[in-house]
């Protein structure tokens, strides 16, 4: 099967530096490959949304000639194929409704136990939460290795669709990384501990697992990770190149002797030099310090 990769930001913010790293990472594995590359929109969580940030992480996508293959597909569009998923699995009796608040799974060291700890409240709509029972998922990660996930231990009977009707990350991420046809996902390690989740709910619904690779996360002088929600610094649009090279170096390219005066001929370069084998094998990565 053809090699055909993903980018999947959530619309949170503008795109930083650890969000190109997975950008880049995912494109120059694909391009490598000989494959496609597609971005998706993960905008599923309108409370979370940042207005505009859809547009501006597309923009600056397009500033470092990151172009995908086809349109970008954004999850709102498809709610209706989410909704069917659950259906499925309410008709199989794999999931069950869960009035439980934080509250309640506080004394439980926020994983849902086997049964429910809440009484039924039918005034209030419930969550639907998915039967882990006594499911270990193994996998091989292409990058990090061999992984063995307890889910009971690991995370619990975990939610599919919230009382207030959106449908959970990790559902629609399950379905989105096979329906489309990817083979491939390659994203940050802090999405490690995701992967059991969706691998488990695609064995569900019968759907095909891609292949993975999780990518360091990279990490401020602090060891905290470069996220939007703490402020770090995006790339800027206007001159993507600082932010491009320091990427690409930490991804294990040389950028000696390679052209970097334009995104478009830094990327020619850095491809040609991509070796897969020479990415770091680390779950995190400092960024440099600023030059003096």
């Amino acid at each position: 099967m053809a090699y055909h990769g993903r980018f999947a930001p959530s619309p949170t913010g503008d795109l930083h530096l650890g969000s190109l790293l997975a950008a880049l990472g995912s494109w120059l594995c694909a391009r490598k490959a000989g494959g496609t590359w597609q971005v998706r929109i993960e905008n599923m969580d309108p409370p979370r949304e940042v207005p505009g940030s859809a547009a501006s992480i597309l923009r600056t996508l397009r500033a470092c000639s990151l172009e995908p293959d086809a349109p970008p597909l954004y999850q709102s569009t498809r709610a209706g194929v989410y909704a069917d998923a659950i259906a499925s699995l309410r008709a199989d009796n794999l999931v069950y409704p869960c009035w439980c608040t934080r509250s309640d799974l506080a004394t439980h060291g926020s994983l849902h136990p086997a049964t429910c700890i809440a009484a039924a409240e039918p005034a209030r709509e419930p969550s639907w939460r998915v039967r882990v029972g006594d499911t270990v998922i193994e996998f091989v990660d292409t990058l990090q290795g061999p992984q063995r996930w307890p889910l009971a231990a690991t995370a619990g009977d975990f939610v599919l669709e919230r009382a207030d009707g959106v449908f959970a990350y990790q559902l629609a991420c399950a379905i989105d990384d096979a329906a489309p046809g990817i083979t491939d996902v390659v994203r940050g390690a802090d999405l490690l501990e995701s992967t059991p989740r969706q691998v488990f709910l695609r064995r569900l619904l019968g759907l095909p697992d891609p292949a993975y690779l999780h990518l360091p996360v990279l990490v401020d002088v602090h060891g905290d990770k470069l996220s939007k929600s703490i402020g770090s610094a995006a790339v800027d649009p206007a001159d993507p190149l600082p932010a491009m090279k320091t990427v690409l170096g930490l991804l294990g390219i040389p950028l000696d002797g390679l052209r970097v005066d334009t995104p478009r001929a830094l990327l020619a370069g850095a491809l040609a030099a991509f070796d897969p084998a020479r990415l770091p094998r680390t779950a995190t990565l400092a960024i440099p310090p600023p030059a003096t």
